[in-house]
């Protein structure tokens, strides 16, 4: 302890670590108590207020502990004082640092070497809180002897490797752990095993679509360049069934995307009681009446987005053109750079957003245009109107437009199953493992759809007939500019699929398929009722 002698009165001052957490990583705070005569409880350092009502909970929870409240004026200092703390995290090392100023304990170890959060609930039990796991890389990165957490989050912090995580029940199992009362025991979790044993399962697979086979290989195709896909259909076809199966068939997580994933859902406090490591891709599917923060994240304290919190996976946006214009419009900045930066008067964060985007939506309002045996019951123009929902900056992001029609009734009571995720996975893993090693030396760069005009001229040239299949369909079809570069993305992961190094006519003529809306035809004209 630190003794400094004032008017003739002792002053005491101990020292606690704890963090706090910004975007999604973690900021060291030193928590600072001092004690001295007098009778008075003060807090300063930009606590909000749920910081600031830890009193209660603190002198309530110390009672139920057995230890009297010290009666002294206290103060206790949160540095670095222009850094807003927020949440109920630290009442637990604020605790401890009221009772070691006030020698109503003496530590064993010193307090500065431990990096302690918790929530206090009145009866002393400690409680979860966010952000576990990036104040973990933190307290390793600062080189402290442990990290003490409530007991519900400790296999979650235990995710980090080469540190001491101390789950604790109760203040007082903390008093005690501090004193050399009662030890407890490390949790340990290896990490690589853990990760390595992990078996992604799946209550859904490919295997019990029945027909639209062509929309399963724009996925296969889709999943395997990273690209995202759109489709559009009438109600029934069978659009949200296979969009909840696209993560049965993409690459499984690396340690290092797992580890980056897990770190947004703890800091977005979605991480269940006892949850480890996440093996599974995210999948993400907000309703259409989303606000755009809820969608990239922000808000008076600040959150990880729907966007971010489906990072390293999917993001499944249905009724697509029911979403508002601005919701949608905010989409355009991440899908291009894959991140997310919120600035507000207050605070100014980037969250990570490489997700990959499948879009839903019906044709036009009735939901009926183009369909094979039912009529479009809406007017002229009213097409047109509901596809320019959606702009074209926006529709430029997307690279395959595929349109799904229903599945016939001989295909939907068939018992043949189709193929399996399981198959259709390897396929994708083999593309994704040729597009690693040709993106080796380019930063940023993992799949075809991150392919810059630059990578594209030098990865996705097209020969003489390739280029003469193109420009015909582009005029015969009446494409636009913005397409052709989405076609030539496409058609590189056809042809890494196939195993080929040179794009051919025929992986061209398959990107071309997946164009719909960029075709003229679309939405011009409507059928018309009969009378």
């Amino acid at each position: 302890f630190l003794f400094i002698f004032v008017e003739n009165s002792l002053l005491m001052l101990a020292k606690v670590m704890s963090a706090a957490v910004s975007g999604i990583d973690a900021l060291p705070v030193t928590v600072e108590a001092a004690s001295s005569s007098g009778w008075s409880f003060s807090m300063v350092g930009l606590p909000d207020t749920a910081v600031k009502e830890s009193y209660e909970r603190i002198r309530t929870a110390m009672e139920q502990a057995g230890v009297e409240f010290p009666r002294t004026s206290t103060v206790v200092n949160l540095s670095p004082a222009d850094l807003k703390k927020e949440g109920a995290s630290f009442d637990l090392p604020i605790a401890i640092g009221v009772l070691v100023a006030s020698k109503k304990i003496q530590p064993t170890v010193s307090t500065e070497r431990f990096m302690m959060v918790g929530e206090l609930s009145l009866d002393g039990t400690l409680l979860p809180v966010r952000g576990v796991l990036p104040m973990a890389i933190l307290a390793r990165k600062m080189g402290l002897d442990g990290l003490i957490v409530p007991s519900v989050n400790a296999t979650e912090a235990a995710v980090v490797n080469n540190l001491n995580v101390y789950g604790a029940a109760s203040l007082l199992d903390v008093i005690n752990f501090l004193c050399g009362v009662q030890a407890i025991v490390p949790t340990v979790v290896n990490t690589r095993e853990e990760f390595a044993r992990a078996d992604s399962f799946f209550d859904c697979d490919f295997s019990e679509v029945r027909g639209q086979e062509n929309v399963k290989r724009a996925f296969e195709v889709a999943c395997a360049g990273g690209h995202n896909i759109l489709m559009i259909g009438p109600p029934g076809a069978g659009k949200s069934m296979m969009a909840k199966r696209v993560p049965t068939i993409m690459p499984p997580l690396s340690l290092a995307e797992a580890l980056e994933t897990t770190k947004i859902h703890s800091v977005a406090g979605r991480l269940k009681g006892g949850s480890k490591l996440m093996t599974s891709r995210p999948f993400r599917s907000p309703h259409h009446t989303i606000s755009s923060v809820a969608l990239v994240g922000g808000g008076s304290n600040p959150m990880p987005g729907e966007i971010s919190l489906a990072h390293n996976g999917v993001l499944f946006l249905d009724e697509f053109p029911e979403f508002t214009r601005q919701v949608l419009e905010v989409l355009r900045q991440p899908l291009e750079d894959r991140h997310i930066s919120i600035s507000r008067a207050k605070y100014s964060i980037d969250y990570p957003a490489s997700f990959m985007l499948v879009a839903s939506m019906n044709p036009c309002p009735c939901g009926y245009y183009n369909h094979p045996t039912k009529t479009c019951t809406c007017g002229a123009g009213v097409v047109q109107k509901y596809l320019n929902r959606i702009s074209g900056p926006l529709l430029d992001r997307i690279d395959i437009q595929i349109e799904i029609l229903p599945v016939a009734f001989n295909e939907l009571s068939s018992l043949k199953k189709g193929e399996s995720s399981a198959d259709i996975r390897r396929r994708v893993v083999a593309a994704r493992e040729i597009q690693t090693r040709r993106y080796a030396d380019e930063p940023g760069v993992y799949c075809n759809a991150q392919m810059n005009k630059r990578l594209m001229e030098k990865y996705a040239v097209l020969d003489g007939a390739c280029m003469s299949l193109l420009s015909k369909a582009m005029d015969r079809f009446d494409m636009s500019a913005r397409c052709y570069d989405r076609i030539l993305k496409v058609s590189r992961t056809i042809a890494d699929l196939e195993g080929c190094d040179e794009i051919s006519p025929v992986h061209v003529s398959e990107a071309l398929s997946y164009r719909n809306l960029d075709r003229s035809s679309w939405g011009a004209t409507v059928q018309k009722m009969p009378f």
